[in-house]
């Protein structure tokens, strides 16, 4: 049985907007699922299929023609195709085209290359809480497969097969010429500092290669969505600003995978990482349902050499939201929060929590659950029968 998914709003919206519409995501996200139940009609060609990539490699305007909607999924595989279809596309100006693509870096550049101005482009993250139980997801990772697959698969063999996939498989494909191993330790350093600023230098200490190799191999794990570099936000306020960004692998699960972490709440709680997970969670959730609902959000850390810091600073609908993360229900400590929204100059914030209730923390800071959080923003989904009109 297919999930409904809340990215239905977002693709259906696009496609009024564009002939054309692209859904980027990691491997497993769901897009061709999404694809599939929210868009019956489309005839669907699959470029992992060696049959179906040769057709539309030594044909592409004959198969391009067998129907007026198309989607094409894992897309990157056949960068030659985007400048066909910029020309078919505008001779076609009534057909509806969907790409589907898990590599960000070689596929914005093509589309934006060859589709400028044709083309809507949104990101398939893990599944959202309003799809899946919170507290599962947060434990288990937003990997459809892990929540609604028949059977159900094990988490832990599955991360073993999708890193062992990603890592020896998926990348020497996208044409990146990088040591599996030395991927895999990257990802490890990565998880373990998880949430802290990055020092280019030490990561290639640790791993014996020099920081230009490390910076590479990040853009490698950004660029297939398993890593997000949070930007600190900086402006001239007269501050010492931290300038580098925060490393975050994006997916809880992998996280737990990694740092050896039995998928259960008990022993996620009794962790030293359990509080950097928590945080995890709620930033990418945020984010997720941020830019479902404004394509311009934007998210960043704001953080100061003389203790102001704030978690996670969201651009949203032209304002900024301060947020900060705290797994604990115990008041929080908010001097660092509340120096950083003086010298924003911001007047309101929230503090996301394990609760299910609100509370004010402070003056003008609001703390309350993630799920209070996101309706309180406005950019919870909207019902589905709304979705589909």
């Amino acid at each position: 049985m297919i999930r409904p998914r809340i990215a239905k709003a977002r693709l259906l919206s696009l496609l009024r907007q564009f002939p054309v519409v692209a859904i980027l995501g990691p491997r497993q996200a769901g897009k061709s699922t999404l694809a599939k139940w929210a868009l019956p009609r489309y005839y669907r060609y699959d470029l992992e299929d060696s049959g179906t990539f040769t057709k539309l490699a030594e044909d592409p305007l004959f198969f391009l023609g067998r129907s007026s909607r198309l989607v094409i999924d894992e897309v990157q595989r056949l960068p030659e195709l985007f400048p066909v279809l910029r020309g078919f596309v505008d001779r076609n100006p009534k057909k509806k085209l969907v790409l589907l693509g898990s590599a960000s870096p070689q596929l914005v550049k093509a589309i934006s290359e060859s589709l400028g101005g044709r083309v809507g482009v949104f990101e398939l993250g893990g599944i959202s809480i309003f799809e899946e139980e919170s507290q599962r997801l947060r434990i288990l990772g937003g990997f459809p497969r892990l929540h609604w697959s028949r059977p159900r698969a094990k988490p832990i063999d599955w991360y073993a097969s999708y890193l062992k996939t990603y890592l020896e498989q998926d990348i020497p494909q996208l044409g990146f010429r990088v040591s599996h191993r030395k991927l895999r330790s990257l990802m490890t350093m990565v998880a373990h500092s998880q949430g802290g600023v990055c020092n280019l230098s030490e990561l290639g200490s640790s791993l014996g290669v020099n920081y230009h190799s490390v910076s590479h191999i990040l853009d490698i794990f950004e660029g297939t969505f398993l890593l997000r570099r949070l930007q600190p936000y900086v402006v001239n306020i007269g501050k010492r600003l931290v300038r580098n960004p925060k490393l975050y692998l994006r997916d809880t699960g992998i996280l737990h995978f990694l740092l050896d972490i039995p998928f259960s709440r008990k022993k996620l709680l009794d962790h030293p990482k359990a509080g950097a997970s928590f945080e995890t969670f709620c930033i990418e959730q945020i984010i997720l349902h941020a830019e479902l609902a404004d394509p311009a959000a934007r998210a960043f850390f704001y953080r100061t050499h003389a203790g102001a810091e704030i978690d996670l600073l969201l651009k949203l609908r032209g304002r900024l939201i301060p947020i900060e993360v705290k797994m604990g229900l115990a008041r929080p400590r908010l001097r660092g929060m509340r120096a950083g929204m003086a010298a924003l100059g911001l007047k309101k914030g929230y503090v996301v929590n394990s609760s299910e209730d609100s509370s004010w923390a402070a003056r003008g800071i609001l703390a309350c659950g993630l799920r209070q959080l996101i309706e309180r923003l406005r950019i919870s989904p909207v019902p589905f029968k709304e979705a589909s009109a």
